[in-house]
C-alpha cells in the first residue's frame, strides 16, 4: 500500500480538464483568505490600518466561496460517482471539514454588513461541522484503518469543531454558549488524539512523505493556534494557558517552514493547505500581541501578517494560472 496517497483520490485516466477533477480541497482558499481579511480587520483596529483591506479582501472571499460552491455543486450534480469517491477516500474525505470552516469564518467576514446573516451561517456551519465530525470519527472506529493514511488532513474536521466556537464565542444567545462549550471539547479532544497518531505516523512510517502531501504539514499547527482563538474567544481573555497554546504553534511553526516552502515541490491546489494553518497563526499572534504589548511580539506578528499576505497573493495567482492552463481541472 503507497501510503503517500494523493490528497485526491486517483482518477482512473487521463482526459480533458474537467469539472469532474475539481477538487474539494480548494475550498481552503476561502478559509485562507477569509482568514486574511480576519487578520486585516484586527490589524486595522491594532495598528490603524486602512479598514478597505478587510473590505477587499473579504469580498473576495464571499466571491470566491460563491463561486466555489456553485462550480462544486454542479460538480455533485453532473458527476456524483466523482463526489462519493471523495469523500470515501480515507484522506481527501476530510477536506470536506474545508466546506464547513468556510461557512463558518464567512460567518465571521460577514458579520459587520449582517448580523442576522452572520448568526444564520454560523448555525449553518454547526450543524454541517458536527454532522461531518461524527460522520468521519464513526467512520475511523469502525477498525481496519491502515495507520499510513494518518497525515494531518486528519485534523481538519477537529480543528472545524474548534472553529465553531472561534467564529461563535461571543455570540449573544443563551444557548450558544453550550454549543461553543460542545464544540471546543470534542474539537480539543480530537485534535489531540489525531496529533499524536499522525506525529507517529510521521516519525516512524519508512515511507517518505509524497511531494504532493508536504503543503498540508503546516496543518499540523492549527490545533493550537485555532486552539488559543477558541479558548479566547469563548473565555475574552488571554491567560497562560492561551499563551502555551500559542507558543506551542509559533514552535511547530519554525519547525515546518522550511520543509514545507522549498523548492522541488510543484504548484497544486494542495497547497492552499498551508493557507488556512497560516491565517490562524497570523490571527493568534495579533490577538496575543494586542494582550502582551511587548515590542518584539507585536514585530513578529506584523511580520506574520506580512508573510500570510505575501503567500495568499502567490496562491491566487498560481491558483488562476494553473485555471487557465487547464491544469487545474485535469486529472491528477
Amino acid at each position: 500500500m503507497n501510503t503517500s496517497a494523493s490528497a485526491a483520490p486517483a482518477q482512473q485516466a487521463c482526459g480533458p480538464a474537467s469539472i469532474q477533477h475539481l477538487p474539494i480541497n480548494l475550498f481552503a482558499a476561502v478559509m485562507g483568505v477569509s482568514g486574511l481579511s480576519l487578520a486585516w480587520r484586527q490589524a486595522s483596529h491594532q495598528f490603524g490600518a486602512s479598514p478597505l483591506f478587510d473590505v477587499v479582501i473579504g469580498s473576495l472571499a464571499v466571491a470566491l466561496f460563491v463561486l466555489l460552491c456553485i462550480a462544486y455543486a454542479a460538480k455533485a450534480f453532473l458527476h456524483p460517482q466523482a463526489v462519493h469517491n471523495e469523500f470515501r477516500h480515507p484522506i481527501a474525505g476530510n477536506f470536506f471539514g474545508t466546506v464547513n470552516i468556510a461557512v463558518l469564518l464567512m460567518s465571521s467576514v460577514v458579520a459587520p454588513v449582517s448580523a442576522a446573516l452572520s448568526q444564520a451561517m454560523w448555525c449553518l456551519g454547526v450543524a454541517m461541522t458536527v454532522a461531518l465530525a461524527f460522520t468521519l470519527v464513526s467512520r475511523l472506529l469502525r477498525g481496519k484503518v491502515d495507520a499510513g493514511h494518518a497525515l494531518p488532513a486528519w485534523l481538519i474536521p477537529g480543528v472545524a469543531t474548534l472553529d465553531i466556537t472561534v467564529a461563535g464565542g461571543s455570540l449573544p444567545m443563551a444557548w450558544a454558549r453550550e454549543i461553543n462549550l460542545f464544540a471546543m471539547a470534542v474539537g480539543t479532544m480530537v485534535a489531540l488524539v489525531f496529533f499524536t497518531m499522525i506525529m507517529s505516523r510521521l516519525i516512524h512510517h519508512h515511507e517518505k512523505l509524497a511531494n504532493e502531501m508536504v503543503p498540508s504539514l503546516m496543518i499540523l499547527t492549527a490545533p493550537f493556534e485555532v486552539g488559543f482563538l477558541a479558548y479566547t474567544a469563548f473565555f475574552q481573555r488571554v491567560d497562560t494557558f492561551a499563551a502555551m497554546l500559542f507558543y506551542f504553534g509559533v514552535f511547530i511553526f519554525f519547525a515546518l517552514v522550511f520543509k514545507v516552502f522549498r523548492r522541488g515541490i510543484p504548484f497544486a491546489a494542495g497547497w492552499w493547505a498551508v493557507s488556512f494553518p497560516l491565517a490562524a497563526l497570523g490571527n493568534a499572534a495579533l490577538r496575543y500581541a494586542e494582550h502582551v504589548q511587548y515590542l518584539p511580539v507585536t514585530v513578529f506578528a506584523a511580520g506574520l501578517l506580512l508573510f500570510l499576505s505575501i503567500v495568499i497573493a502567490v496562491l491566487l495567482f498560481r491558483t488562476v494560472q494553473v485555471l487557465f492552463n487547464g491544469k487545474l481541472l485535469s486529472p491528477r
